[in-house]
């Protein structure tokens, strides 16, 4: 337990420096970039991206003033010390575990202006999966969908059940800022699937995109 602790108190301390040196390396292009900077400006939006990806984009929107929903679980919390030390604001739910009270925050953060970062397929999977939390929460809150499309080669990926990505020093890092999409307060239930299901074709790896 002991070894556990020194190890995690390690990767605290070192992990936001190791990421921040490896991401000055990176190859970035921003697809759609300028779009998302006028979304940005324009107040708040529920950004919707894959678990396994998530790592890429987190040293390039640092200090912008993102709130990012985060799983209870342990593995969650040294997430959260690398998010906080890169600026971002942090909501701890899944749909498992304090769903309410995280589903709750996250309309708060929206009715204040703050973009929220949801992975739609988080914290257990499987991958690439969408449901329609992302769709509800944007027809409840009025706050528009921003769909991010996350590429990274060469990378390396874990043998876990989102098959995490780390872009390797000097990658290509390619993120697609998706059109924005409005939900109607009026949208009915199947509306809300029908558009999850598009959203999540459009997301996918191989999917659309927008070039």
């Amino acid at each position: 337990m002991a070894r556990r602790a020194v190890g995690r108190r390690l990767l605290d301390l070192l992990a936001p420096a190791v990421l921040r040196a490896v991401a000055a390396s990176w190859r970035v292009e921003r697809v759609g970039a300028e779009a998302f900077e006028a979304l940005h400006a324009a107040g708040a939006y529920v950004a919707a991206m894959w678990h396994g990806a998530m790592l890429a984009p987190t040293p390039l929107h640092r200090h912008r003033g993102i709130a990012v929903l985060v799983s209870p679980s342990d593995d969650g919390g040294l997430v959260v010390k690398v998010l906080r030390r890169f600026g971002y604001g942090v909501i701890r739910g899944s749909t498992s575990r304090h769903g309410p009270r995280a589903m709750r925050e996250m309309r708060e953060a929206l009715a204040a202006g703050t973009p929220v970062v949801v992975t739609p397929d988080g914290p257990r999977g499987p991958q690439y999966a969408m449901n329609v939390g992302v769709a509800w929460l944007a027809r409840e809150t009025g706050a528009p969908i921003l769909p991010v499309r996350i590429t990274a080669a060469p990378a390396w990926r874990l043998r876990s059940w989102d098959k995490f990505m780390i872009p390797k020093p000097f990658a290509k890092v390619r993120v697609e800022y998706l059109p924005a999409v409005r939900v109607p307060r009026d949208a009915t239930d199947l509306e809300l699937e029908a558009l999850s299901a598009t959203l999540r074709q459009a997301m996918l790896p191989d999917g659309p995109g927008t070039a």
